[in-house]
């Protein structure tokens, strides 16, 4: 079905750089990389799918049946997004809330012409329909101008970025969730809050580069569907199949990073000693956990680290990894409808967390806190969480990005939102220059 070619480059950082500019042209790209971030369960440096064979885009009204049905048919690699709005696919749940992006709820595509990066090769997989314009591909990929790092650091764009939620309003929502907490409805929440521009124009690519080369996030990734773009800056894996094994990520814990060393060591101990960002993570592992396990082999799921601290340039994060066995014939679809949406954009217990989130918040969520990522021709997949995410639609516009922070007893509005603030400094500084 798929004709195989591997190069070896001379130049991976610029190939991929200048692959990046060559796929614009196309209506439909996925864009994944890892940014060389050192991690144990990773299968490719970098990924770009181009130019759609065939596809899907579906509301959520019974979304994963339907993507069920596509990966199976198509039987090849399918790339795209799960909105977090699926949830009312899994669920008996709505979402009503304002939506300024007007994303389908789901997205895949079978790409006609596939590379992957790993190490100083690139294995190029090309439909046998378009094998003929290989070469001439390769010619013009090596003809695109760079874009340079310089120019993207001194853009400054006239772009006035306006909150959804205002402070004050903010706090008196977070203590609206902590009484829903002391009345024993829910003992967890995401709660997230939009930024967004309107009459906004953007270079969608050079802004992805520009927050890319601030983050260097293991799970990065550019999408286009047409005339909308998902610009993410990702730290975290939402769940991957590897085979019968199944990993997942969460992340829940956050410290700002310092230039001094030894300061920048202190926030990073402190976060790892803290109770309340500690309690935050285990309560989530806990969630994962009997979420794997709905199609988990007996006695197969295990916690393999627990609260461990991961550097990146603009935070200390504090991640766990929990993994599972399935059965070789459990399809693929169902283990991620089974774990849909991830428990750390949730909460818990989750469906009386995503009731109440829907109530409090005010942006329909979309993309954000959704996954993106791929499915192999074998089944096995690998997808992220959607945060640190800008979300543009060229047609409308419109420019948004969303942050959020788990909400426990233990939580002080005040701290939340200076949490949110520091999780937003990169989508902010990128687009307010």
């Amino acid at each position: 079905m798929r004709t195989i070619k591997i190069n070896k480059l001379e130049d991976t950082v610029r190939f991929k750089n200048q692959i990046l500019i060559w796929a614009q042209q196309f209506e439909d790209v996925v864009w994944l990389d890892s940014n060389n971030y050192e991690q144990k369960y990773s299968n490719y440096d970098a990924v770009l799918a181009v130019d759609a064979f065939t596809g899907i885009q579906t509301d959520y009204h019974q979304g994963f049946e339907k993507l069920k049905e596509y990966q199976t048919n198509v039987n090849d690699w399918i790339f795209g997004y799960l909105t977090y709005d699926l949830k009312n696919d899994v669920e008996v749940l709505e979402s009503n809330n304002f939506d300024g992006l007007q994303f389908p709820d789901l997205y895949f595509f079978q790409p006609k012409k596939l590379f992957l990066f790993k190490g100083d090769q690139v294995e190029i997989q090309y439909l046998k329909v378009v094998y003929d314009e290989l070469e001439e591909d390769l010619k013009n990929i090596g003809h695109c101008e760079e874009v340079r790092r310089s120019n993207l650091t001194n853009a400054t764009n006239n772009i006035k970025i306006k909150l959804r939620i205002h402070k004050d309003e903010y706090f008196e929502k977070v203590n609206n969730m902590l009484d829903h907490m002391h009345r024993g409805y829910i003992y967890e929440a995401n709660f997230c809050q939009e930024f967004y521009a309107q009459d906004t124009v953007i270079n969608p690519i050079e802004t992805y580069l520009k927050l890319n080369s601030i983050s260097k996030p293991p799970f990065a990734s550019f999408v286009k569907l047409q005339d909308k773009y998902v610009l993410s800056a990702s730290p975290e894996r939402y769940i991957k199949k590897d085979k019968q094994s199944i990993i997942s990520q969460p992340i829940k814990g956050t410290a700002k990073r310092s230039i001094n060393v030894y300061e920048d060591e202190v926030l990073k101990f402190n976060l790892l000693k803290d109770e309340k960002e500690r309690s935050e993570n285990i309560m989530i592992v806990d969630l994962v956990r009997n979420d794997l396990s709905k199609t988990a082999l007996k006695g197969t799921v295990r916690v393999e680290e627990l609260c461990e601290i991961y550097t990146f340039d603009q935070v200390h994060q504090m991640i766990s990894t929990v993994t599972s066995k399935v059965e070789a014939q459990t399809h693929p679809v169902d283990i991620i409808k089974s774990t849909f949406p991830m428990g750390s954009m949730t909460g818990a217990p989750k469906i009386s967390a995503m009731h109440i989130i829907e109530d409090l918040e005010e942006t329909k969520r979309g993309v954000y806190s959704g996954a993106i990522g791929y499915f192999s021709p074998t089944g096995d997949f690998d997808f992220n969480v959607v945060i640190r995410t800008i979300l543009y639609n060229q047609t409308k516009k419109y420019v948004s990005y969303s942050v959020g922070g788990a909400i426990t007893a233990k939580s002080n509005p005040l701290k939340e939102y200076e949490e949110c603030l520091v999780k937003a400094k990169a989508m902010r500084e990128v687009l307010e220059g």
